[in-house]
């Protein structure tokens, strides 16, 4: 049985890293986008990474481009925007396809474990969430209209477990 911890992403500065670093902590994976409506999210997940990342909470940030070519920047560009705008201290990752045949395997992976509405496996727009739990399993995924704030409770239960 896969977990999250059987993968590799690259951070936005292209370093690697493994995901089981994270192990036994909960996660917060969302593919996210620079000139979304939803963009101003970016402000609620950098609220739950303050506070509760001290408590264990990962926070991580996936810029993707395939939702309205709503993220086109570089890499440097996405990081820039994200400090300056929304002061994001959690880990932004590469910018990475979500959806299609260069889906990134994590991306894959997380479609197959918690499909959206009528089972559907691919990402329908940005600032789409999954909470993995302590286990490396999915335990919920959230739509983009969910915000962060709403989330709270399933996360302290994340937490708790």
């Amino acid at each position: 049985m896969s977990t999250v911890y059987d993968f590799d992403a690259l951070q936005i500065d292209g370093k690697k890293v493994a995901l089981k670093k994270f192990k036994g902590k909960p996660m917060l994976i969302v593919n996210t986008a620079s000139a979304c409506g939803f963009t101003p999210q970016f402000a609620g997940l950098e609220t739950l990474h303050q506070g509760y990342g001290p408590k264990g909470l990962v926070v991580l940030g996936f810029p993707c481009n395939q939702f309205g070519a709503q993220d086109s920047g570089s890499n440097d560009e996405i990081a820039d925007f994200c400090q300056l705008n929304y002061g994001v201290t959690f880990p932004m990752m590469e910018k990475i396809e979500v959806n299609g045949s260069n889906a990134h395997p994590l991306y894959q992976w997380l479609c197959k474990e918690a499909p959206g509405l009528m089972g559907s496996t691919s990402i329908k727009w940005n600032f789409t969430k999954f909470l993995v739990g302590k286990d490396g399993q999915v335990l919920k995924r959230y739509a983009p209209t969910d915000t962060p704030e709403s989330m709270a409770s399933d996360i302290e239960a994340a937490l708790a477990a």
